[in-house]
């Protein structure tokens, strides 16, 4: 039997090194590449702000975290989950740098990468010079990801799923399984896995953006945009 755990993060920004934080991980479990229906997720409380370009990414805010717990108090759970098993992870290096500089500061042992698989790595050898983000993946291999608004970590992992089993060889793989996972496919594949509704949120323009944009507005003749409600309607 292989288990595998399929993973992602979300985080305050691109770099551990620049004081950036994880906010959200999401993994599911596999076996013999099937998904099980297992899964860990959390949201964490970085302990910092969130940058609005990185709210902007996966929708979570600092007011949003600041009431979920602390790397320190959900990662031995996570270490439980993932036990020994291969990670499968796009583009790992980014999200292994932050679990790992987490895992540092709290005192744990570090995972190599030697336990890693790297879709993107996996895409960009099997369709050379061609897109191999997850976005483009889906695409690619025509997997649903319509719920996408933003990236967020447990949705990601169920998409990455799909895309991991179709770059190992499509769903054909599991053709040589016994009839208990050849039922857990059905099962799980053809049923998501239910998904997180998050509470909408909205962002609000920075007084710096506002000025811009009237600066642009100032460029163009007679813009829409200043015109009072029902005047536009009645041009010819």
């Amino acid at each position: 039997m292989t288990r595998e755990i399929v993973l992602d993060t979300e985080t305050t920004g691109l770099d551990p090194a620049d004081g950036h934080r994880l906010v959200e991980i999401g993994c599911l479990e596999l076996i013999n590449h099937l998904p099980t229906g297992k899964v860990f997720h959390t949201y964490l409380n970085p302990m910092r702000d969130v940058p609005a370009e990185a709210s902007r990414v996966h929708g979570l805010t600092a007011e949003f975290l600041q009431n979920h717990p602390l790397f320190t108090e959900k990662v031995g759970e996570f270490l439980d989950f993932i036990d020994d098993a291969t990670l499968v992870i796009h583009n790992a290096e980014f999200d292994m740098k932050f679990i790992n500089a987490e895992l540092k500061s709290s005192g744990f042992k570090l995972l190599p990468m030697s336990r890693v698989t790297d879709t993107l790595l996996m895409a960009r050898q099997k369709f050379p010079g061609q897109p191999a983000s997850l976005d483009a993946l889906c695409r690619r291999f025509k997997i649903d990801n319509s719920e996408r608004k933003f990236h967020g970590a447990l949705l990601d992992s169920e998409l990455l799923a799909e895309v991991y089993l179709e770059l190992i060889g499509g769903r054909q793989h599991g053709l040589g399984l016994g009839n208990e996972l050849l039922a857990q496919q059905s099962q799980v594949l053809h049923a998501k896995i239910k998904r997180q509704k998050r509470p909408l949120r909205s962002f609000q323009p920075t007084a710096e953006e506002l000025q811009r944009h009237n600066a642009l507005l100032d460029r163009i003749k007679g813009a829409l945009w200043r015109e009072k409600p029902g005047t536009v309607a009645s041009k010819g």
